[in-house]
């Protein structure tokens, strides 16, 4: 597969600036292209994870830099982000020990229901100012963590929609995903490492090197979107994943 390897800066560029701009799509969509490639799981995954780790916490740092959010400890934003990466961590641990007993169309047929309905609750509440509580940001990191650690993915989309109706702006949101998501990454990584399973790590010097390319690119980006647009584009984005997870999961 050495002649693919070349191909996957651009590719990795193109699905982290997708997602460093609207908070969501990298693993999502490099995941299932890479293995279309012919890579195998345990070649994409742990790759993935370590360039999640790297650009998620490179995008915050570069989205707090031109003041999409403010990431301060003592900040609203930066306690959000914390929230949500503790969550993250002990929801996906504890997640994957029930994965193995229940039905995987069971989850997918959930998760693909909770995303798309945020995905329509957006839309409908787009001149509308969510009241911000911190009871719906606690709830929102055990079950984008939980479905994480269940699908192994959906955590973007679920994380980015459940803040944006939790009353947090969409550009504070896409730097904590980024942030919180960065952290979860890292908490992978050192399970592949403690475990001590024979692991290639070649694709991952690859993709890092295209995503973190473009990482200040994103975050300029999404500075000079109109928030209203950010917010309409991830609402339909956060819909049409929902729905796809439902018709692949259904049909």
């Amino acid at each position: 597969m050495n002649e693919w390897l070349i191909l996957l800066i651009p590719i990795a560029f193109f699905c982290e600036f997708i997602d460093s701009t609207l908070g969501m799509g990298y693993g999502t969509s490099l995941t299932p292209l890479l293995m279309l490639m012919g890579f195998d799981p345990l070649q994409v995954v742990p790759a993935v994870l370590l360039s999640e780790f790297v650009t998620g916490i490179l995008g915050a740092s570069f989205h707090h830099s031109v003041h999409n959010v403010h990431l301060h400890p003592r900040s609203q934003d930066g306690r959000v982000a914390m929230v949500l990466a503790v969550f993250s961590v002990v929801g996906t641990i504890a997640a994957v020990a029930l994965a193995v007993k229940l039905p995987p169309h069971v989850l997918k047929t959930v998760i693909g229901i909770i995303v798309a309905s945020m995905g329509v609750v957006i839309l409908f509440t787009l001149n509308r100012k969510p009241r911000f509580t911190w009871r719906k940001i606690i709830g929102l990191g055990a079950v984008a963590s939980f479905n994480k650690g269940l699908s192994g993915g959906g955590y973007g989309p679920m994380v980015m929609g459940g803040q944006m109706l939790s009353g947090v702006g969409v550009k504070n949101a896409v730097g904590i995903t980024s942030l919180a998501e960065g952290i979860t990454c890292l908490a992978g990584v050192i399970t592949y490492f403690a475990l001590k399973r024979q692991v290639d790590w070649a694709l991952a010097p690859w993709l890092m090197a295209g995503a973190v390319l473009s990482v200040p690119v994103a975050a300029h980006t999404l500075k000079r979107i109109p928030e209203r647009a950010a917010k309409v584009t991830v609402a339909i984005i956060v819909l049409a994943l929902g729905g796809l997870t439902l018709a692949k999961t259904l049909l």
